[in-house]
């Protein structure tokens, strides 16, 4: 089983259309699965960059991950 290691959460805000109705929307963090000595952990894309400055990362395709849990 993958590893969580972000505590991001989604950034909410409204959508604004030209007639200025008012709608929920949500972006969401860019989560990855990644692979480093050996241990599968799901991070964001940007704090992988940290990650592959200092560790062996490799990149997992999703079936993968299924595989493991």
């Amino acid at each position: 089983m993958a590893t969580k290691v972000s505590n991001k959460k989604p950034l909410t805000g409204n959508r604004r259309s030209h007639a200025l109705n008012a709608t929920k929307h949500a972006q969401k963090p860019n989560y990855q699965t990644y692979t480093i000595d050996g241990e599968t952990i799901v991070t964001t894309a940007r704090e992988a960059r940290s990650f592959r400055k200092t560790a062996r990362v490799r990149k997992c395709d999703k079936k993968d991950v299924n595989e493991e849990a």
